[in-house]
């Protein structure tokens, strides 16, 4: 394939995946059923209640796996919601190694989304879905670790899952070497939440989710803060 094709390629990629995007806005416009919906997955995450999230998991009986897997891309897209919620609730839905893997490849089917559309849209749209601090922070690691950035971050359970995913696909890295160092570095986080999340119950569980939550909402104070700051110097420079 010559450069000229692969470029007409990418193009039809891009003006596919913009129509996708630009048909689920304008359906959450101007349909009520969807803004519905997806106003309520939102509200299921903000609530930061596993509890809340495996009763409706399992409100889709058969299905329950396969609502699953797509909440977690859904999540994936929608950075920085928490993905532990998701994995604390499979393992406790369908037992803690089964929940594993379930988490695990749900999680690898979001990473390879978000490498892509940042690959194929650019840093601006990006920007948009995330915001400039964050894909700035993210841009440090990949200074100061290189080739062996993705697999690193992994590994650290304070850097965004979804972050590095969308920075990774602005940067020149292979498909393949981000998509295998995300399956090893994501594994032992993945089967310490699934197995930790099965085993919690009751106050345990409130308390070890109240902890996660709580180092989540610090991280996005701190990205909330800088994006004032950022505004504001902003609006000084107008």
């Amino acid at each position: 394939m010559n450069s000229n094709t692969s470029l007409k390629n990418k193009r039809i990629i891009k003006y596919i995946l913009i129509a996708i995007l630009a048909l689920v806005v304008i359906s959450y416009l101007l349909i009520p059923e969807v803004k519905s919906k997806i106003n309520w997955l939102f509200m299921l995450f903000s609530s930061m209640s596993v509890d809340m999230i495996i009763g409706y998991v399992r409100s889709f009986g058969v299905y329950a796996a396969v609502v699953s897997f797509f909440l977690m891309m859904f999540q994936s897209l929608a950075a920085p919601l928490p993905a532990f919620l998701i994995t604390f609730a499979n393992a406790a839905v369908f037992g803690w190694w089964q929940g594993a893997i379930l988490s695990w490849t749900s999680s690898m089917a979001g990473a390879a989304l978000c490498f892509y559309i940042a690959r194929i849209l650019g840093r601006d749209a990006v920007e948009k879905i995330t915001s400039k601090f964050a894909l700035e922070s993210v841009d440090g690691f990949f200074d100061k670790y290189g080739k062996h950035t993705i697999i690193i971050c992994r590994l650290l359970p304070f850097i965004s899952f979804d972050y590095i995913s969308y920075a990774a696909g602005l940067t020149s890295i292979g498909f393949i070497p981000f998509f295998v160092a995300t399956g090893i570095g994501q594994l032992p986080a993945t089967i310490i939440y699934s197995y930790v999340g099965g085993m919690l119950t009751g106050g345990a569980q409130m308390f070890v989710t109240a902890l996660l939550i709580l180092f989540a909402l610090s991280i996005l104070v701190i990205l909330v803060k800088h994006l004032y700051n950022d505004r504001q110097n902003k609006t000084k420079e107008l």
